[in-house]
């Protein structure tokens, strides 16, 4: 197939040097890594080990790339107003895009693009970082889960999971967008929210703070209510493994508190904002929540 990635850093980065080395010819869309990619390739580091990888070509013009059978959109929820710009020259008349971005609202986004049944979610559990231009990093190359951006399992479900299955990554179907949603957020919201209202911590810390700790578990108690609320709501157990799988992390900068610290634009709409009035909406009460995004704001204003 020929993919188009766009936006190339930690998590495009990853999943384009997996796809290109399953045969698949691959072409970034890179608003500041294009130049690495192109001349040295992408070098992606496992565990101890690195392997580089070529790719087809990249750039930051997506009129260069052309029309793709593939699009998968990584670039952060705050540059969605982009996405005309960034998608719309990549799409053909059967092209399929996956988004992998974090929170709520970006098949919406999408959707204005290309038709709906065209859309597929990917959710990431992983843990993945930009260490330097095209060098990516994973401490948890984790899973992916994907839905239609609307209704079942689609066709379209059915081939972005077969692509990304074929290239090594854990990559299962799931029946439910909102669900797999919620499911995500059980984790973001907490742990992206928590790193920067404690004072850019990393996860680590916030487990070893026994406030921190507690309000980690009455924001997923929350995320829990609204999903159930909507008709999505997930098990207890789900709670604890998030919890779980944040010991094996360690000293984990999550993204939210990366961009946070680098001065850059924080997905607070995405990850909390959205989130917080579909919960609302639904008549939960989401009093953590809501103390959460304040901080998180007022942090930023402090910043700036």
């Amino acid at each position: 197939m020929k993919i188009g990635i766009v936006g190339t850093g930690a998590l495009g980065g990853w999943y384009a040097a997996l796809l290109a080395e399953a045969g698949h010819e691959v072409h970034c869309l890179a608003r500041s890594d294009f130049k690495a990619i192109q001349d040295n390739g992408l070098t992606i580091r496992n565990k101890g080990q690195e392997r580089t990888v070529r790719v087809a070509s990249a750039s930051p013009d997506a009129a260069k790339i052309g029309p793709c059978d593939l699009i998968v959109v990584t670039i952060k929820s705050t540059s969605n107003y982009a996405l005309p710009e960034l998608v719309t020259p990549l799409l053909g008349p059967s092209t399929i895009v996956v988004t992998l971005q974090n929170g709520m609202g970006n098949v919406e986004a999408l959707a204005k693009l290309l038709p709906i049944e065209r859309v597929v979610a990917g959710l990431c559990f992983v843990c993945i970082n930009r260490l330097a231009p095209a060098v990516i990093d994973t401490t948890l190359a984790g899973y992916v889960r994907m839905a239609a951006a609307t209704g079942s399992i689609s066709a379209a479900v059915e081939t972005s999971v077969a692509t990304f299955a074929a290239a090594g990554v854990d990559c299962q179907a799931e029946a439910s967008l909102e669900s797999v949603l919620w499911k995500k957020l059980c984790w973001n919201i907490p742990f992206n929210g928590l790193s920067i209202a404690g004072g850019s911590i990393t996860t680590d810390l916030i487990l070893a703070n026994p406030a921190l700790n507690e309000r980690a578990y009455v924001l997923m108690k929350e995320v829990q209510a609204a999903a159930v609320a909507r008709g999505h709501g997930f098990e207890d157990a789900h709670i604890k493994r998030q919890f779980v799988v944040t010991v094996g992390m360690g000293p984990y900068r999550p993204s939210s508190l990366i961009d946070f610290v680098e001065g850059r634009e924080v997905e607070v709409e995405g990850i909390w904002g959205e989130p917080l009035r579909r919960g609302l909406a639904a008549g939960v009460k989401m009093p953590e929540t809501e103390k959460l995004v304040a901080e998180i704001k007022a942090r930023i204003a402090a910043r700036k």
